[in-house]
């Protein structure tokens, strides 16, 4: 039996635009498949002339609830990292923004995806959060790209609580860009008004002028926060602990350790 690919990929709009959309619902786990082929695809129309957008989205009632945690295990946890923070590198320096639309659950590694994108669209069900506190480890990509997003303070609050934020907060915060019931249609009417009849070009230029301080900024501190969840939490007992509960589905017992 063939095994469904991850990811579907196409253009519209005259190829002005690149849909990316998540296909393993209805969790969509940001897995080691689904990133190489967010990847592949990123990397395959980088240089397409004429494109002025991608919208990512997701099927299913849910935008993703998150990295494989079985693949944040010590003996894997490495080249997961390695892999999903290369993918958000390569989105921040796309030439041109990245649209996400987002509904249900928006949590761990699919809020960090979504936050490599320019502007994100979300549904009103739509929960957002970073909830690694909760299995003893942290979200390194959330850890560079929330602050600057929303503020430190703020930032700190979802990182070290763990909570999800519904729609409405998310906005006050920051994390979204708006809310409405359809956030692809949400996305699509920005793209025809605001960025179809712009430059591809221009754009490129636009986003690299906008972008370049935050970017260098990001790629210190994501390979910093890398070293730190590999060097130092990974050996804890306490995060693998968490881990380990969680896949056993048992609740865990800190040793603070």
């Amino acid at each position: 039996m063939a095994i469904e690919a991850p990811l579907k990929v196409w253009t519209e709009r005259d190829a002005a635009l690149l849909r990316l959309r998540l296909a393993r619902p209805k969790a969509n786990i940001i897995d080691a498949a689904m990133i190489a082929a967010l990847q592949a695809a990123f990397d395959a129309h980088r240089s397409d002339v004429g494109i002025r957008a991608v919208l990512l989205d997701a099927e299913g009632p849910h935008f993703s609830f998150g990295a494989s945690v079985e693949e944040h295990l010590a003996e894997r946890c490495a080249a997961m990292l390695a892999g999903l923070h290369a993918l958000l590198i390569s989105m921040l320096e796309w030439p041109v923004p990245v649209l996400v639309a987002v509904k249900g659950q928006c949590l761990g590694g699919g809020l960090e995806l979504a936050m490599g994108g320019s502007l994100m669209f979300a549904a009103s069900d739509a929960k957002l959060g970073q909830p690694e506190i909760q299995l003893g480890v942290f979200a390194p990509a959330a850890s560079c790209l929330l602050p600057p997003r929303i503020g430190q303070a703020a930032a700190e609050d979802l990182l070290f609580s763990g909570r999800a934020v519904g729609a409405d907060e998310a906005l006050r915060l920051g994390l979204v860009t708006s809310v409405t019931p359809d956030p692809d249609a949400a996305a699509l009417a920005y793209f025809d008004q605001y960025l179809a009849g712009k430059s591809a070009s221009s754009l490129a230029c636009a986003l690299a002028a906008a972008r370049g301080g935050y970017l260098l900024r990001v790629r210190r501190r994501i390979a910093e926060v890398e070293r730190l969840y590999l060097e130092r939490l990974m050996q804890t007992r306490d995060a693998n602990e968490g881990l380990a509960a969680f896949i056993a589905k048992r609740p865990p017992k800190w040793e603070h350790r």
